[in-house]
């Protein structure tokens, strides 16, 4: 069983930066790939990146790409999301996952920390 916390959130100003972090306990991290999604209200949750069990191989999708960057540290069990040029269409719960692949399902969640970016 792996449990995921997530930190970092926060109120920000547009065009600003925050950097998301999970931290990741149980299990054997370097298993797993590693997922950022977010869920604004009324909203589907969207997938936002994913980096793989070694943190060769990334993807973010439209749109943040550019703007966002996941990485991870194996060694501190963590994964992060540095979030650049924030807009406020980005203010969601943002959440962390772990899954046997990038593309596939996510077994894993943390509880979500808060973005709000205002303009």
């Amino acid at each position: 069983q792996v449990r995921l916390v997530e930190a970092g959130g926060g109120l920000v100003q547009a065009g600003g930066s925050l950097r998301l972090s999970c931290t990741a306990s149980g299990g054997t991290f370097s298993n797993y790939a590693m997922g950022w999604f977010r869920q604004a209200p009324g909203k589907e949750r969207e997938f936002l990146a994913t980096v793989n069990w070694s943190g060769d191989s990334t993807w973010h999708g439209d749109s943040v790409k550019g703007r966002f960057t996941i990485s991870r540290d194996n060694a501190k069990k963590m994964v992060f999301l540095q979030m650049n040029s924030l807009k406020p269409e980005d203010t969601a719960l943002y959440y962390c996952a772990a899954g046997s692949g990038m593309f596939g399902n996510y077994d894993y969640w943390g509880q979500g920390t808060q973005v709000t970016v205002s303009s």
